[in-house]
């Protein structure tokens, strides 16, 4: 017998195909098109098919990689959406915007002298298929149980702990404070990095699986934890880390000074991305500064510049090496013209008589000793101050916790800066029948690894609700 021919390993990823830079930085439409079918068959023959697959190990959500991926070589598309749901209700999410090059992808095989397998690109391919096919099989789900489960937060990690749960064939009810659901995905994340429309499929195939999901409510306002565990069997908190920070300098209570949380909020959810079609109220001006480095700075700048800013300049205080948002994101913003004022610090914002905002002034920064982070400590240089004209300044610094849950939440334990206690595999909180995931616990982070700490919590929960006699069966109160 004649040895077998070794695998023609193909060195680079597939280039996925894009808007140019001039044209989309003028619209709201997506920057990648995504791929064609041969474009992923061609990518998904790149996969080794590992017997022990390291890329499910890096998935916070244990997508079952090569076994999709091979289903896409095989042009049985039906198939790969079917295993990608197996552990993910969010395919068309997660191909477009986690961070792959850290997860999955940092784990391939073929990274160790090659590109990775696009596995992002592969699952975002497999999604749409469905979407485009209207392939809508809906999931296996256990026969109903007598047990139910309230879920307050529709982000990435009440959506997942949901879907699981309802699988179990559990009664579901979410509690959004919001007018529509979502959570980041919807309030957070730009329409040119991920339409609404995707997100509004997938939350619609919650709903036809029998979860209720209840907007305009504001647990905290319209009812307490303690009120919840009174009708439900247990409770999930996925409300996100939404409270802004601010830098507390001089001049950030002048008009023309945002959040980068409410910047991004008016724009999705008053739909200014369909501007003129709606005049949404967000100040719009010619010279833009957002201050920050992170994946919503990259976002919040991106998108000033798509409503008509002649200048966008993001200001970080490290280099560019040290810039925390994904390098594509850097790439894309680079290409589009976005300026970037490197080694620089805000030390106050200016304004006009009538209290605008009219400039900036930074002092440059010296990157010295390394932080707790690891990363180069920046240190200013006196006398090096400058001023950058601007009438919008954005502050995408960080967030917070939500002061209504630690507000309503009863005894559950909390840490010193208001982040709910849990545990990191199965998000018990010190109440039994309450659990936590998401930002709410950990800070903020990625929408992936939200979406894994719903599914852990989901897991545990159904074995507490199993074990556990209903609040109907016991007939008795908290």
């Amino acid at each position: 017998m004649e040895p077998s021919t070794p695998k023609k390993i193909i060195s680079k990823k597939t280039p996925i195909p894009e808007q140019i830079p001039a044209v989309r930085r003028t619209n709201f439409e997506e920057v990648a098109l995504g791929y064609s079918i041969e474009q992923a068959r061609l990518e998904a023959s790149r996969c080794l098919q590992c017997k022990k697959p390291l890329c499910v190990t890096g998935c916070p959500v244990g997508v079952p990689i090569p076994r999709f991926i091979k289903a896409v070589h095989e042009n049985d598309l039906a198939r790969a959406i079917e295993i990608i749901r197996e552990a993910n209700l969010l395919p068309a999410v997660c191909g477009r915007v986690c961070p792959q090059e850290n997860q999955c992808e940092k784990h391939c095989t073929l990274a160790k002298k090659f590109d990775a397998v696009a596995i992002g690109r592969l699952e975002r391919f497999t999604a749409d298929w469905e979407r485009l096919e209207g392939n809508d099989k809906m999931p296996l789900c256990a026969p109903a149980t007598a047990k139910k489960v309230a879920i307050i937060g529709s982000g990435p990690s009440g959506l997942t702990c949901a879907y699981d749960l309802a699988k179990l064939g559990h009664s579901i009810t979410i509690y959004e404070a919001l007018h529509e659901a979502g959570g980041v995905l919807v309030y957070g994340i730009p329409e040119f990095r991920l339409p609404k429309a995707i997100v509004a499929r997938e939350i619609e195939l919650l709903k036809r699986m029998g979860v209720t999901i209840i907007t305009n409510a504001v647990i905290g306002k319209i009812m307490t934890i303690d009120e919840i565990m009174l009708e439900f069997d247990a409770c999930f908190i996925g409300t996100g880390a939404g409270l802004p920070r601010f830098m507390h300098i001089p001049g950030e209570n002048l008009n023309g000074v945002y959040s980068a949380n409410e910047f991004l909020t008016r724009i999705n959810l008053m739909r200014a991305y369909r501007f003129p079609e709606y005049d949404s109220p967000v100040r719009k001006g010619d010279r833009i500064i957002v201050v920050g480095g992170g994946n919503v700075a990259m976002d919040s700048a991106r998108t000033a510049l798509r409503l008509g800013a002649k200048d966008v300049t993001m200001v970080y205080r490290r280099s560019l090496s040290e810039l925390p948002a994904r390098k594509e994101e850097v790439h894309h913003a680079e290409e589009e013209g976005i300026i970037f004022e490197l080694c620089t610090n805000p030390v106050r914002i200016l304004g006009d008589r009538d209290g605008h905002v009219s400039a900036i002034e930074c002092i440059r920064m010296d990157l010295c000793e390394l932080d707790e982070s690891g990363r180069k400590k920046p240190k200013p240089l006196p006398g090096s101050e400058f001023i950058i004209p601007a009438n919008i300044v954005i502050i995408a610094v960080g967030t917070g916790a939500n002061p209504l849950i630690s507000q309503s939440a009863g005894d559950i334990a909390l840490t010193k800066h208001k982040y709910i206690v849990a545990d990191e595999e199965t998000g018990k909180t010190s109440r039994p029948g309450v659990y936590a995931g998401g930002d709410i616990v950990t800070g903020a982070a990625t929408v992936i690894s939200a979406m894994g700490a719903g599914r852990k919590a989901a897991a545990a929960m159904h074995d507490y609700i199993t074990n556990t006699p209903s609040r109907k069966e016991k007939n008795c109160p908290i």
